[in-house]
């Protein structure tokens, strides 16, 4: 029985495609699998966050400046169970001591969770005009995450930054992908003098320190610049710092695959090196090239978070997850507001998603070996 359940799985693997060998190697990595669907909730969250937050990035809460996390609760505190989750009220007392108001957590009361309810207007993607959000109350507020020292959601600007954080990696890493294929192609498909160069130009950026080479391009933006301005540089910065492993691979894989038959039998056809490297040699690794593309995300994020942490990268009003963290900054922010910290897990939870999928990419891609 167990001699003919292996000689039907080998039936089906000889007759299956290389990209359905490939799919049933990625599904037996557990980790890259969790890592897929947090992938898959962070997209979620990059194309709908004016949908699942309940209040815009830059509204304030004047009732609740500095306030804590609030629980979601489905018990009260005589243990009677609620359907509908709710979080305590909050009621605003004077410190005897410092004489600031602090919001207290008043237990006697309690505020419904509403799902999809009628909030702040918002434009979805910039283009349909809406007031739905997710979840909301009708009764006084929801602060998940606590709010910052003027008053604005947590919770909310966590996942527009979220938005913006990742487009920067997917912008970045997208020019970082076309300039390492362009640089590596030409630089392994050429050789000689042409070779020589590139590969001098990869090592000279390369032997330059990350963190100073950061800070000093970021340093030459103009402060006058735009918001808009300044997050196109930023991922400018970023994209020509980070092609250079991609391209490094790119040739190496191109200086064996030159002298193929097959490259040899479409130069004598007559085809163009730049047909030969597009059309042929290219999507030979093909699958390499996407378990590359994966692997170079974290880079861009951390680039861009730190530089945004250092106050040298994406500022206000546009949001990140560095942004987010310049304002925790000092030892006092840390002592009073900790969930300030809160955007930190998320990158930590971004980047070992997209490590733990190139993980699983790069085992699939070579669906032969043992």
């Amino acid at each position: 029985m167990i001699f003919k359940k292996k000689k039907n799985e080998i039936r089906r693997m000889d007759l299956a495609s290389y990209w359905q060998l490939v799919w049933w190697r990625f599904r037996r990595h557990r980790m890259a699998l969790i890592g897929g669907i947090l992938l898959g909730m962070f997209l979620l969250i990059t194309l709908f966050c004016e949908f699942l937050s309940p209040y815009g990035p830059h509204s304030r809460n004047t009732k609740y400046t500095q306030g804590s996390l609030m629980g979601i609760h489905f018990f009260d505190e005589d243990f009677n169970f609620h359907l509908r989750p709710f979080v305590y009220a909050r009621v605003n007392k004077r410190d005897p001591v410092t004489f600031r108001l602090k919001a207290e957590v008043d237990t006697s009361r309690q505020w419904p969770i509403q799902f999809f309810v009628e909030g702040e207007p918002y434009k979805l993607w910039g283009l349909f005009e809406a007031r739905i959000r997710l979840f909301g109350t009708e009764e006084g507020f929801v602060h998940l995450f606590g709010t910052d020292q003027l008053g604005r959601d947590v919770f909310s600007r966590i996942l527009y930054a979220t938005r913006t954080s990742l487009s920067v990696g997917a912008i970045g890493v997208f020019f970082a992908f076309v300039l390492g294929l362009i640089m590596g192609g030409i630089a392994g498909y050429m050789g000689g003098t042409v070779d020589e160069f590139i590969m001098r130009l990869i090592e000279f950026i390369r032997s330059i320190p990350t963190l100073p080479l950061w800070l000093a391009l970021a340093a030459a933006l103009p402060r006058e610049w735009s918001a808009l301005k300044v997050y196109i540089a930023v991922t400018v910065i970023l994209a020509c710092i980070g092609w250079t492993n991609l391209a490094r691979r790119v040739r190496s894989r191109l200086l064996s695959l030159r002298t193929e038959e097959f490259i040899l039998a479409a130069r004598l056809s007559g085809c163009s090196g730049s047909r030969i490297i597009s059309r042929h040699m290219l999507p030979s690794f093909l699958s390499y090239l996407i378990v590359d593309l994966t692997i170079s995300f974290p880079y861009i994020i951390l680039a861009e978070t730190s530089l945004s942490f250092l106050g040298l990268g994406l500022r206000e009003p546009i949001i990140s997850w560095g942004v987010l963290l310049f304002s925790a900054q000092n030892v006092r922010s840390i002592v009073h507001m900790p969930w300030l910290l809160l955007p930190s897990l998320f990158v930590v939870a971004a980047v070992l998603a997209f490590n733990f999928l190139g993980d699983g990419l790069r085992d699939a891609a070579d669906p032969f070996a043992k």
